[in-house]
């Protein structure tokens, strides 16, 4: 499928919350189709950054536009309509902790479609078989590690087969084999459901792996962006304070 140059664009944003300044001019663009990722260290606004995308907060000032939704002045109806095309898989995984895993994947199909719920079953299966949790669906969150939890997030994220998806620092908190596997099914993913993908993280090596376009918050600015390749070969400054763990 030929996808259009740009899906997401940040032009000159400013967003505070009181007296602290978040992002201070941010200039980005989203290439449609492919794996962005998001670098940065804590405070720098990544996470604000992707919450402008699902319209959770507004700038104010400058320009989010959204496969051509201006996020300032969208209406409610094309909002939640908007929303219904992205994924999210948040920092906590923020499964509902009272829902079994199989109530879990299948929440966003129940509350915004009128799909019957033998297929809706069948999503659910579908789902969870793409990230290999079949089997694990009358299960409680509680029961699950910590990279089991990620990859059940991960079938509700994709259930109601978005256009997006978001990863909001996917592999925190987890060792370096589950990281490695939370890696494999952002690729597998992106492979598959022919999306666009935002991946938020300070991890380098899941950076090297799944990127292809990288980009570096620093003082609530996109201070470079591009291809990790060209970005390294650049020797800019602040991406290896960065690398080196300096930057702060």
């Amino acid at each position: 499928m030929e996808h259009p140059k740009t899906a997401i664009s940040f032009e000159n944003v400013y967003k505070s919350f009181g007296t602290q300044a978040v992002l201070q001019g941010l200039d980005l663009e989203i290439p449609s189709g492919q794996i962005t990722t998001i670098l940065g260290p804590s405070g720098c606004g990544k996470s604000v950054t992707l919450k402008h995308v699902i319209g959770i907060e507004q700038a104010d000032s400058g320009r989010v536009e959204v496969v051509g939704h201006d996020m300032s002045n969208v209406r409610q109806r094309d909002l939640i309509t908007l929303r219904k095309r992205i994924g999210v898989l948040f920092q906590s995984s923020a499964l509902f902790d009272s829902m079994t895993v199989k109530e879990n994947v299948a929440f966003g199909l129940r509350m915004h479609t009128k799909m019957p719920e033998a297929e809706i079953a069948e999503r659910v299966h579908v789902c969870l078989d793409a990230v290999k949790l079949a089997g694990t669906e009358e299960r409680m969150p509680v029961e699950l590690s910590g990279g089991m939890r990620k990859r059940a997030a991960l079938a509700r994220a994709i259930a109601m087969s978005p256009d997006f998806i978001l990863y909001d620092e996917p592999t925190t908190g987890l060792d370096p084999n589950t990281s490695n596997v939370v890696g494999d099914y952002i690729l597998k993913l992106q492979n598959e459901l022919d999306i666009t993908s935002v991946v938020v993280t300070h991890d380098m090596p899941l950076t090297r792996r799944v990127s292809d376009k990288v980009a570096l918050l620093f003082n609530g600015k996109a201070v470079v962006q591009g291809r990790l390749d060209d970005i390294e070969s650049s020797q800019n400054e602040v991406f290896q304070l960065f690398v080196d763990g300096r930057l702060g």
